[in-house]
């Protein structure tokens, strides 16, 4: 006899999925707004409006607008982490790290509203918090180990491998932030920008080649 095809969630389950999805939408609606009318418009107020319940529902999930705020620097380590995930390892290790360096590129561009918030400053009043850190480490830690793996392939000098993340980080955000303040006439220049700056600072950490 064959088994029923119908399947079903338990009530706790259901009741999870829904918090989930709440959850969710709340983080979605602060994002919205945070590029729809800028920062100031981030409030518990305004995103209960634009959700249509009452600000004591939010309270209740994130505590403050902090608790919220925080919740979308974690949305956003995890959508960067993905994207480095996409990434295929491979034993040419400077062409992955050339290709991690555009996947933070292209976080950057799709997912501009998260990035202005998490490196941007867009939420002057916002300090992330431990946690949130340690989900920027976790996202970059994927660099950190193809550079480690670099290091050891005889492709970079021996340097510590998180000052070189730090350093190739900050060269990479510098473009990217001077993009969304408005200093690049057009995308493509700003790419053109970022690929003379990638490619730039990785040299500086290459070994120098031995000549025969």
């Amino acid at each position: 006899m064959s088994k029923p095809s119908h399947s079903y969630t338990t009530y706790s389950e259901a009741k999870l999925q829904q918090q989930q999805l709440l959850r969710k939408n709340v983080i979605d609606a602060a994002c919205l707004l945070l590029i729809e009318e800028g920062p100031e418009s981030v409030t518990v107020r305004r995103v209960a409006q634009k959700l249509s319940c009452s600000t004591k529902i939010i309270y209740s999930m994130f505590g403050s607008k902090d608790g919220l705020a925080n919740e979308m620097y974690m949305d956003g380590c995890r959508l960067l982490a993905e994207a480095f995930q996409q990434v295929p390892v491979t034993e040419k290790v400077m062409d992955e790290l050339n290709a991690l360096s555009w996947a933070y590129w292209q976080f950057a561009q799709l997912h501009s509203s998260y990035y202005k918030m998490m490196f941007g400053g867009a939420l002057s009043d916002f300090k992330p918090d431990e946690q949130s850190l340690e989900g920027t480490a976790t996202a970059l830690s994927r660099i950190q180990q193809t550079v480690i793996r670099t290091i050891e392939q005889g492709e970079f000098k021996d340097n510590d491998p998180l000052l070189i993340v730090q350093m190739l980080w900050s060269a990479l955000h510098g473009v990217i932030h001077l993009q969304f303040a408005g200093h690049f006439s057009s995308l493509s220049m700003a790419q053109e920008i970022y690929a003379f700056t990638l490619n730039n600072t990785l040299s500086a950490f290459k070994k120098p080649s031995i000549l025969s």
